[in-house]
């Protein structure tokens, strides 16, 4: 079973890649959690985690759904993760998790997708976008490749950066950065509550007509890269830039 987190759409194209090649049923991890729901699922032997990177290492929240939900069935996992430069040491933390839940940890795959953090970041115009989905399609078939066989993914590059990006910043950049303070909604806003809908974290709501944020944000960007009038800004930091959704949805 192949599941996917996806805020803009990368993870869920590279899952739904996987899945069709493989012949593998698909699960949206974005729903789950949403619903607040933990209840087990039951798969073959054979687990498939896609999923973004957040500060290095795979969302908190994904993390923390994977170690509530039981996997009947699930002998080894394999984590694909798409990000917009590196997952750092990430693998190391995957691997703790497949240790946690006895799982057999078949490596982490690395696959460079458009960013979409305009929180901090620029993402592309769509022509580069789909310029940089086209370099990652080689790097999505070894991966499908591997997995189709049973074989573990290549280590990934583990370098002093790595660790220290992975280690210590990421606790500092969720305290410090994560946050949804910043996020307003302008006069383009339609009220279509879409951002609501949207949030894998619940923390929308629609009050008169506008969205407000609350405290429990992961920053997946979907409410800002999907609002379908470009009315949420975040602070300065994202007035000017191109939105960044994965056309294909």
């Amino acid at each position: 079973m192949v599941f996917y987190f996806s805020g803009t759409g990368n993870s869920r194209y590279v899952a739904q890649r996987i899945a069709a090649a493989l012949g593998d049923e698909l699960l949206s991890m974005n729903d789950r959690i949403k619903a607040e729901d933990s209840s087990p699922v039951k798969t073959d032997e054979r687990l498939v985690i896609v999923t973004p990177t957040y500060a290095w290492r795979i969302p908190r929240l994904v993390e923390s759904w994977l170690r509530r939900t039981e996997f009947p069935g699930a002998k080894q996992a394999w984590f694909v993760m798409t990000c917009g430069g590196e997952i750092g040491s990430a693998a190391k933390y995957n691997h703790a998790l497949c240790r946690d839940r006895q799982l057999a940890d078949m490596g982490t795959a690395q696959i460079v997708m458009p960013e979409n953090y305009i929180a901090m970041f620029n993402a592309p115009q769509a022509e580069e976008a789909r310029q940089i989905v086209a370099r990652a399609e080689p790097d999505i078939d070894r991966a499908i490749s591997a997995i189709a066989d049973g074989q573990a993914f290549p280590a990934p590059r583990n370098n002093l950066y790595d660790r220290f990006m992975s280690g210590p910043v990421n606790p500092i950049f969720y305290s410090f950065f994560v946050k949804a303070k910043a996020f307003t909604a302008g006069g383009a806003c339609t009220g279509c509550g879409q951002c609501a809908r949207l949030c894998p974290a619940n923390n929308i709501t629609i009050q008169n007509g506008r969205p407000a944020w609350g405290g429990d944000c992961t920053h997946c960007m979907a409410c800002i890269c999907r609002c379908p009038a470009e009315a949420i800004e975040y602070g300065k930091k994202s007035v000017g830039k191109p939105r960044y959704y994965f056309q294909g949805e």
